[in-house]
């Protein structure tokens, strides 16, 4: 796991390409401490200057990041992974291996234990932090066998009655020759179908990448919730330029029109609660980000499980149903502004015409 820093002047930070300010402060406050040590100079009153400069910088560039900038920040190398989640946030934590149909995919992780006093079946997907374990998990990317064991380990859930906590963090499902010839589509079909009727509370958190049916293929539940700086996406930017444009360096434009930040899919209705990160970035506190999630689970399982099996399972279905209405209504609300804004455009011009017409005089 990542060291984490509890602190914003970490120069081991990877920095990305929109916080070059930021390195610059990182930087000189380095070289000042540095100077302390080595002279014995007293810098404090100069560095605390240049703490607060950093801070209100931070504020200004992450207060308007674009939607390109926060796939930066999701992607981030030191971002936390499932693994930072379970070390830190899950107690008593045992792993589920297996489908019982092909294999056990390194790619998808199941297993019981305790967040707070509750007990859950948490199931994540895992992009491996070294370069041997990315590969050995496709850097996230599940086969079907990985969403048939999620589905088997949530059947295990329901039968005990254990609330499914799910966290989201994939480029996508794995494309490979494989993948489609074991049933990929129908593997997060099937998925899909069975979590909306699952008779236990169903937690769903994107803390990176959610990409495409790999996040929803374990994304249906009765709370979905996004990290401040995570995305949510039918295809990454990157395949949404390749497609469209023919061209991967229109990532940024594609990121625009696909509305996947946290705060449009709020405002479209599909996400229910954005989990505040930590000032720049959920990499720069590791611990701050994972108690975060964590009191929002133990929170949204205190309420769920208050309520009524029929209620939950009616609610789930209603909620499910109502994705895309958002959409519609705002485009609905679209089109009928700009249908009153010529309607008052062609009024104020017959005014105007009334007004400058001669008058005439019958004799």
């Amino acid at each position: 796991m990542t060291e984490d820093t509890n602190d914003n002047t970490n120069t081991n930070c990877n920095y990305l390409s929109f916080e070059d300010g930021i390195a610059d402060i990182d930087r000189q406050i380095a070289e000042l401490s540095s100077l302390s040590q080595k002279e014995g100079t007293d810098n404090s009153s100069k560095i605390r200057k240049l703490q607060r400069a950093q801070v209100a910088e931070f504020k200004r560039i992450y207060s308007s990041l674009s939607p390109w900038q926060t796939v930066q920040v999701s992607r981030h190398p030191q971002r936390p992974l499932f693994g930072d989640y379970l070390n830190l946030m899950v107690k008593d934590f045992r792993q589920l291996h297996g489908d019982r149909t092909f294999g056990d995919d390194p790619a998808m992780v199941c297993g019981l234990g305790h967040i707070g006093r509750e007990k859950v079946m948490i199931i994540g997907q895992n992009k491996g932090r070294e370069t041997k374990e990315k590969i050995k998990c496709n850097f996230g990317c599940p086969n079907p066998e990985g969403y048939r064991k999620a589905l088997s380990k949530m059947k295990l859930a329901e039968k005990f009655n254990i609330p499914i906590v799910t966290l989201i963090d994939t480029p996508g499902a794995y494309p490979g020759i494989g993948a489609e010839e074991r049933g990929q589509a129908q593997a997060i079909a099937v998925n899909l179908m069975e979590m909306s009727r699952l008779k236990v509370p169903v937690i769903c958190i994107v803390i990176g990448e959610g990409g495409s049916g790999g996040a929803l293929g374990i994304g249906v539940g009765d709370r979905f919730a996004i990290l401040e700086f995570a995305y949510y996406s039918v295809i990454s930017p990157e395949g949404c330029a390749a497609i469209l444009w023919r061209d991967g360096s229109k990532a940024p434009e594609a990121a625009e029109a696909l509305k996947l930040t946290s705060s449009e899919l709020q405002r479209l209705g599909l996400a229910d609660a954005i989990i505040p990160e930590p000032l720049g970035g959920a990499h720069r506190n590791i611990h701050d980000t994972v108690y975060s999630v964590e009191q929002y689970i133990i929170k949204s399982l205190r309420q769920l499980k208050r309520t009524k099996l029929e209620n939950l399972l009616d609610t789930r279905y209603k909620k499910l149903r109502a994705i895309g209405t958002a959409a519609t209504k705002l485009s609905e609300a679209g089109v009928a502004a700009e249908r009153i804004k010529a309607s008052a455009e062609n009024f104020i011009k017959k005014g105007k015409a009334a007004e400058t017409k001669p008058a005439t005089t019958k004799i």
